[in-house]
């Protein structure tokens, strides 16, 4: 068989380009929709919205977008026929709408150019370890609100009275009456300055000879236990705080872009 000239070999090169064409420029549309073609794109940024905000997507989702994004078409088009992307209140919503979108996009780069990274972490989290070290202290209180009557209930104690009885009797904190007065573990730091203080300067099984006055009026302290203070893993917290860091990473740029921009508003906070 005689070879293909060149110009021959270019001239169906030529044809079979310009039949393929159509095809592919079909393959990225959906459909027409009165002489207008639905790219595919639309889909794909649909489903990728819902993704975004966390959605779980369903069997079926792509087609639901499929008929979404035509469904739209058709009433844009609507829309547009009847002049409504003319009037004002049209505009107005396009210009908030575009801002939404430009907003989520900067912040969407941003978080993906500062994303932070298992050391990051990892310092966070000794350093929250290193604040949480030192004893934890399982209290019992009894809180009543006049000193005579913590010195008579000290004094029932000290004569053999079971201090479980006497909280669930008199004591006015009803989160750890209805338990005998049991508070369960926790640092001195977690309660107010008077309180702490005495639980601190006790050891296991001693209960104060005083009443303790607070805010909250006059207590009757026991300490039952004391053990180092448990912190988690660092595997167990890190997706928290990595989500944490990201959070304050985008708050931090947020705000510095609030400083530096020049302008004669004035904000509430």
């Amino acid at each position: 068989m005689k070879p293909k000239s060149p110009a021959l070999r270019l001239a169906t090169l030529v044809t079979v380009v310009a039949l393929a064409v159509p095809v592919l420029a079909q393959a990225q549309n959906i459909a027409i929709v009165n002489g207008k073609a639905v790219p595919k794109s639309r889909v794909d940024s649909l489903l990728q919205q819902a993704a975004r905000s966390g959605q779980q997507l369903p069997p079926g989702a792509e087609q639901q977008a499929r008929d979404q994004v035509v469904l739209r078409e058709i009433f844009a088009q609507e829309a547009q026929k009847r002049g409504l992307g003319a009037t004002d209140s049209y505009r107005a919503q396009m210009e908030l709408a575009r801002q939404s979108i430009l907003i989520r996009e900067l912040f969407e780069d941003f978080r993906k150019k500062n994303a932070p990274k298992d050391a990051d972490a990892k310092a966070e989290y000794d350093k929250f370890k290193a604040q949480a070290s030192g004893t934890e202290y399982r209290a019992s209180h009894i809180l009543v609100e006049k000193e005579e009557e913590a010195k008579a209930l000290i004094a029932q104690i000290k004569a053999g009275a079971k201090f479980e009885d006497l909280a669930k009797k008199n004591s006015k904190d009803p989160g750890s009456a209805e338990r005998g007065g049991d508070l369960d573990f926790a640092k001195p730091d977690a309660y107010v300055p008077e309180f702490g203080k005495a639980m601190a300067a006790l050891k296991k099984g001693e209960m104060t000879d005083a009443p303790v006055k607070s805010s909250f009026g006059f207590h009757i302290i026991r300490v039952d236990d004391t053990r180092d203070a448990e912190f988690p893993a660092f595997d167990e917290v890190k997706e928290q705080i990595m989500q944490r860091l990201e959070q304050t990473r985008l708050q931090e740029f947020q705000d510095k872009l609030r400083k530096s921009a020049r302008t004669d508003y004035k904000f509430s906070q």
